[in-house]
């Protein structure tokens, strides 16, 4: 996972039954914060940024990973639509630019 980023464009991974959906996620990034080597970034977009909630289980993986280094980017146009601002418990507020940046620089890896 080193020298990639994540980018997350759902609240949910796969598509079907949201619960279900929200646990595989949730599974994703549980298993994901206990390797070793971990992305450089996961960048959150459409209703993936609500993963960056206290409505989400998700926000606790995503703050480990936060304290290991891994920057937790959310789409500034995204949290906006949302109105989540306010809400977000992990991550930072970021910008298109900025992923654009990491997909530069890093291979994207997309889950959906």
């Amino acid at each position: 996972m080193k020298n990639k980023v994540i980018l997350v464009s759902s609240d949910q991974l796969g598509k079907g039954d949201k619960e279900l959906g929200e646990g595989i996620l949730e599974t994703f990034f549980t298993l994901l914060k206990q390797r070793e080597e971990v992305p450089v970034a996961v960048f959150f977009m459409n209703s993936g940024v609500y993963t960056l909630t206290d409505q989400s289980f998700v926000s606790v993986h995503l703050k480990e990973l936060e304290d290991r280094g891994v920057d937790i980017l959310a789409c500034k146009t995204c949290v906006d639509h949302y109105q989540l601002e306010e809400k977000l418990v992990a991550g930072k507020i970021s910008g298109m630019a900025q992923f654009i940046e990491l997909a530069a620089q890093y291979e994207v890896i997309t889950i959906s």
